[in-house]
């Protein structure tokens, strides 16, 4: 059982549209104080979702703005022997303390070249007056990663059992990373780090020929159990449709998915969403829209509320009771506003405030 509960405070989910860190900082701070997180600006090439977390694999080879994992190159297997040495050196420290203080300046760390978002957020975070409920980070997850990234060849990493092994240790081990960093920052409270895995639903889809649920299942639990083992509460992030019965049997304790566009086919899961919220899982509303510029601009708080209010009275008709859903779930947009105007990212923050201001009045 969790014993966090958010009680529809509101999250968001990583990418702004900005090309300066500090004031996108400021901004995620302004609309989400209680669990305000580290942001991603895509207009750099180097904070893309995909090759954010590469630096530190074995073989990453980059030629302008292609990148790809060369397994053929005369130095690839020293490369791997000295990942999974200094992977396994962190995972049979002998205490929770001294894995925490080899992993801090390993190769799974975050630098500024990648994600200049976190130091700045770090060093944000120790000047404020007061301390957050919770600090959110987050990666791109294991298979996402793995049908996303290529070997020289041109073949998908996840369709390789040996670099599906190193794709899941990595982003297992970046996550572990920002549990631990953010847990030193707020030692109060858990950090949360999601897996951003889009592609984890669609499983089944043409996308994952040869591809097996145990083998998803498997780089799923490896991740989610490096956060808990780095002291955080691991959440999936989904602005995708497809089986929903994979995520909701991961493990994970936070659900974050789109309730603008999906909510409709999450629902059918009806047994496997009730298990997952009476075991304690968390639901994250991704219910402002972002995937449409013209959504965005249609969208009104009195057309959220109202959308809220009627999702919610369908997931108490299957029986499961209001004061579970509403001090187990949060309110976040459907995804990242990384490809919006800043005029409509700023609406989808303002927005995501707002309705978690409406609902936690209204229930008070």
């Amino acid at each position: 059982m969790i014993d966090f509960k958010p009680n529809c405070l509101p999250l968001l989910v990583g990418s702004l549209p900005m090309d300066n860190h500090l004031e996108a900082t400021n901004l995620v701070l302004q609309y989400t104080p209680d669990i305000p997180l580290w942001v991603q600006l895509p207009v750099y090439k180097e904070e893309g979702m995909l090759y954010q977390f590469l630096p530190g694999m074995p073989g990453l080879e980059i030629k302008g703005d292609d990148f790809y994992i060369d397994t053929s190159k005369e130095c690839f297997e020293d490369e791997a022997l000295s990942f999974y040495e200094e992977y396994m050196s962190i995972l049979e420290a002998p205490s929770k303390l001294e894995a925490s203080e080899k992993i801090k300046n390993s190769r799974f760390a975050l630098t500024d070249r990648t994600a200049k978002g976190f130091s700045v957020f770090m060093e944000t975070i120790r000047t404020l007056s007061y301390s957050p409920v919770a600090l959110k980070g987050q990666v791109t997850g294991p298979i996402t990663m793995g049908i996303g990234v290529k070997d020289q060849a041109g073949r998908l990493l996840f369709y390789d059992d040996r670099m599906r092994d190193i794709v899941t240790k990595q982003v297992a081990m970046s996550a572990r990373w920002q549990a631990v960093m953010l847990s030193e920052l707020n030692t109060a409270h858990k950090p949360i780090i999601f897996f951003d895995e889009p592609g984890v639903v669609g499983f089944g889809s043409s996308t994952y020929i040869s591809i097996t649920r145990e083998q998803v299942t498997e780089s799923l639990k490896e991740g989610i159990d490096a956060v808990h083992l780095g002291g955080g509460l691991a959440g999936i992030h989904i602005c995708a449709n497809g089986d929903w019965s994979l995520a909701l049997e991961s493990g994970t304790d936070i659900i974050n998915f789109d309730a603008y566009s999906y909510f409709d086919r999450l629902i059918l899961y009806r047994e496997h969403l009730k298990q997952f919220l009476f075991n304690g899982g968390i639901l994250a509303w991704g219910i402002v829209p972002t995937a449409n510029p013209e959504h965005v601009g249609k969208a009104s708080l009195e057309s959220l509320w109202e959308l809220w209010q009627i999702q919610v009275n369908q997931l108490e008709s299957l029986g499961v009771n209001r004061d579970v859903i509403l001090s187990q779930s949060l309110i976040t947009p459907s995804c990242g506003t990384g490809s919006l105007s800043l005029k409509h990212a700023q609406k989808v923050l303002s927005l995501t405030k707002s309705l978690s201001e409406r609902i936690i009045s209204n229930n008070k």
